[in-house]
């Protein structure tokens, strides 16, 4: 399996490079490297996290209908802004409802070793991939502490390609902010 990690982590290593740089082909590479986590999750029964991944499947293919959808209105490309103060109460209800929805199923119907963990990264994943679809600058504190708890989380199941991927997402995400 670690060469199947391996390879997802270099493709997450282009993703970020191309998130990082606002390039428009992170949607392409955002549909390929949910299928190989899909994998690589399951069987190290990171099941929120495999199930997010099937979220990114989809919400990749609405991130590039979003980000090119700016073209019929005449607009070369999509600005970057930061979110409306009035998301932030529905956000963080959604958040909550979102972790306390994945921890239940997860204890209730899954053997997950760590179920608020998977449940805390998961709800934040969510809300993180709609606010990088809307271009909004305060996604990448939704990614940093996915990816330092993440981080921890994959070291601690020895997923340590994919460790190091996260190490590498919560510095980049500090400097994508700014």
């Amino acid at each position: 399996m670690q060469a199947i990690e391996i390879i997802g982590a270099i493709i997450g290593l282009l993703y970020l490079y191309l998130e990082y740089n606002a390039n428009k082909w992170l949607w392409p590479v955002g549909v390929l490297m949910p299928i190989i986590y899909v994998y690589i999750f399951f069987i190290s029964k990171f099941y929120a996290d495999m199930g997010v991944n099937i979220y990114y499947f989809f919400a990749s293919i609405y991130g590039w209908a979003r980000w090119n959808n700016h073209i019929k209105r005449g607009v070369k490309e999509l600005p970057i802004t930061h979110t409306p103060t009035n998301y932030i109460i529905p956000l963080t209800v959604i958040g909550l409802l979102l972790f306390v929805l994945i921890s239940f199923i997860l204890i209730r119907f899954t053997d997950s070793p760590v179920p608020y963990g998977d449940s805390f990264t998961t709800s934040l994943r969510i809300l993180g991939m709609w606010l990088l679809a809307q271009k909004y600058i305060e996604q990448w504190w939704f990614w940093f502490a996915v990816n330092i708890v993440s981080f921890g989380l994959y070291i601690w199941k020895g997923l340590y390609p994919t460790s190091i991927l996260f190490a590498i997402y919560s510095v980049v995400s500090i400097f994508g902010y700014f």
